[in-house]
């Protein structure tokens, strides 16, 4: 089979010019891959996507109580936010994603994922910069609930808590950055970080110093880019031992 390479959508944005583009690669067959790019950043590929998912999982199964309204920063391809309704408990889910075009891109169902999350009644995408919310500690991320406090945020935005897209971002990874993200959860709500590569831990001390625990998986899955496998990192940090 030869090689097909389709650009579904480019658009420059503030911090860099985004691209969606999907393409097929002889070892793969018909299969689509779908991938993001963000400047000379490259965010996702939907040929491995493990971590993310396990984003999901490892920080609701940390929770043991019903009911739980959850946050996602990052929309991406949509997997940590599919992982997470797959949890019967969930009953509200905030998407909070800072580009407009990735929005887009799942409304209109350009990518796979799009549709099952905007069917799902529980879910609800908002277009805003997660970090500018999570320091503002007098409301919400949830627009139209600007007091609701949550029991999962779960984050996917930036490469690592050293190397992120933009610099702004910095603060939120600081002992007082985390602190007020710590002002949007309930008193024994969580937070989950995913993170590329091996979990480091200067972090994992940083999320104790603000958490009661915190502790870090590795996330190890097949990349058959390389033929080899790959590392990723989900940090859980609890509000309450329980």
């Amino acid at each position: 089979m030869s090689f097909i390479y389709e650009e579904l959508d480019f658009r420059p944005t503030p911090i860099g010019d985004l691209m969606l583009r999907r393409r097929r690669m002889p070892q793969f067959g018909d299969r689509d891959i779908y991938e993001v790019k963000l400047g000379e950043h490259f965010l996702m590929t939907s040929l491995f996507h493990e971590a993310e998912s396990q984003l999901a999982k490892l920080g609701l199964d940390a929770l043991n109580y019903d009911e739980l309204d959850v946050v996602v920063g990052g929309l991406g391809l949509g997997y940590t936010a599919v992982a997470a309704l797959e949890d019967p408990r969930v009953k509200s889910l905030v998407i909070v994603d800072y580009l407009e075009a990735v929005i887009e891109w799942h409304k209109s169902g350009l990518v796979p994922l799009g549709k099952r999350l905007v069917n799902d009644a529980r879910c609800r995408l908002v277009q805003a910069d997660f970090f500018a919310l999570s320091r503002n500690i007098m409301k919400s991320f949830d627009p139209e609930n600007p007091t609701k406090k949550y029991d999962a945020i779960l984050l996917d935005i930036d490469h690592t808590p050293t190397h992120v897209l933009h610099q702004t971002n910095t603060h939120f990874y600081t002992e007082e950055g985390l602190g007020e993200l710590t002002q949007h959860l309930k008193p024994r709500g969580i937070f989950a970080l995913w993170a590329d590569g091996a979990p480091e831990d200067f972090f994992t001390e940083r999320l104790k110093k603000v958490f009661v625990s915190a502790q870090s998986h590795t996330i190890e899955f097949e990349n058959p880019i390389t033929g080899g496998s790959s590392i990723g990192a989900v940090y859980v940090a609890k509000m309450s031992p329980k």
